[in-house]
């Protein structure tokens, strides 16, 4: 499947360079501006070089994500920012105001547009209105389903379309939510959600539509009471990619900007295996159930009334996690010592694994850890400057992981 562009998701420069490391052939990201993530980390002006020497150095696509619904003032704000970005190192320009579009061939006609996801196009009427506007591509709404994009493909063969097939799904899917603005004042449409719809709640009164009498919203309640009725089921396709092929999808696209490292590692590398058929793919796709997740399902591919669809019923629990992210192998210094990027607790008495973008695991439970002074430590915390000594085969940007104590998260 080389024709299919596997796009990952990066909040950072260190996420961009492990999302090309473990497989990605594009990868989105946000700058600190307009975009839907604002609190993804993302990019200034002044790191675009660090993003211009990655991408020359592994020939990755990268695309740039504004996808805010603009007010007034934004709007009149960003035709000062535009014409700052004309060198920059994106290929395209991920948007969802048609009022960008002007703008966009003003000051930098030479950058392509993609429509996002946040447009909610779903059928071909609008898939060739935003191809005659100038759109190189349409990330479809997640409400599409297979027979869907067939369709739009078939009626405008000249645009691609992108779909989300893996991470987490919204309640409102496509569309514009106004939870979280409403519970915290932050606004989902501004790039600042609180994830309302992740919440736990209690009921107090069942719930009945004022014109349907008797007629009750099946409710599930864990034992202590809360239930997760706005909470979606993640999104799954790595079972599926032939599917989404042959419905003619140009690119395939991982969800999770302001997920971790190990996020952004295991399921690119899980993706990359399975596009590959790699004889070992299986391995890698059992992987992905490794990584804090919701209960899996097909969400709308196959249909609004598949067995495991999104719209069926939100998800029964809450995150599910085997294992814990511990940090990432920054340099190899030579005689196996590395420098680290730890992000939780370290300890010499517990196993680790290292995972790589091919190797699936190197187990180890007799390295070392050693401060800038060279004194060994039993432990190291997430912000401490320390070495990881091992006699085991590590490359930089390697991921450390430890079986975690908690299976499952609320």
């Amino acid at each position: 499947m080389k024709d299919i562009e596997l796009l990952s998701p990066a909040g950072n420069a260190q996420k961009l360079r492990t999302a090309i490391n473990f497989g990605a052939d594009a990868v989105y990201m946000g700058m600190s501006k307009y975009s839907l993530r604002k609190n993804a980390g993302n990019f200034d002006i002044d790191e675009l070089e660090e993003v211009r020497k990655i991408k020359a150095e592994s020939g990755k696509k990268l695309y740039c994500t504004m996808n805010i619904i603009f007010s007034e003032e934004q709007i009149q704000a960003v035709k000062e920012y535009l014409p700052t970005l004309e060198d920059s190192p994106f290929d395209a320009f991920i948007i969802t105001d048609i009022g960008l579009v002007p703008l966009f061939k003003k000051y930098l006609p030479s950058k392509a547009l993609h429509l996002s996801t946040q447009a909610s196009c779903i059928n071909s009427e609008s898939a060739r209105m935003y191809y005659d506007m100038g759109f190189e591509r349409v990330i479809l709404g997640r409400e599409a389903s297979l027979d869907d994009i067939k369709r739009i493909k078939d009626a405008v063969p000249e645009l691609e379309l992108e779909a989300f097939v893996h991470g987490a799904m919204c309640m409102s899917y496509s569309g514009r939510c106004l939870l979280s603005s409403y519970l915290t004042g932050r606004s989902a449409n501004q790039g600042d959600c609180s994830h309302t719809c992740r919440w736990n709640y209690k009921l107090h009164y069942a719930l009945e539509e004022e014109e349907r009498k008797g007629i009750y919203y099946p409710i599930e309640e864990d034992e202590a009471g809360y239930t997760t009725i706005l909470s979606s089921k993640d999104l799954c396709m790595i079972d599926h990619l032939d599917d989404l092929r042959n419905a003619g999808l140009s690119s395939l696209k991982i969800e999770g900007r302001m997920k971790s490292i190990y996020y952004v590692a295991v399921v690119t590398r899980a993706y990359r295996k399975a596009l590959d058929n790699d004889p070992d793919k299986d391995i890698f796709r059992e992987d992905i159930f490794n990584v804090s997740h919701r209960e899996f399902s097909t969400g709308f591919f196959y249909g609004r009334d598949s067995n495991d669809g999104a719209i069926n019923r939100p998800t029964s629990y809450g995150y599910q996690r085997e294992y814990m992210y511990l940090g990432t192998i920054l340099e190899d210094l030579g005689n196996g010592k590395y420098s680290i990027d730890v992000k939780n607790q370290i300890r010499t008495n517990k196993l680790v694994e290292y995972l790589g973008p091919d190797i699936y695991s190197i187990k180890d439970d007799t390295f070392k850890l050693v401060d800038e002074d060279g004194h060994e430590l039993v432990k190291l915390d997430h912000g401490k400057k320390g070495y990881l000594i091992t006699d085991k085969p590590l490359k930089k940007g390697y991921i450390l992981r430890s079986e975690s104590d908690i299976k499952t998260l609320n």
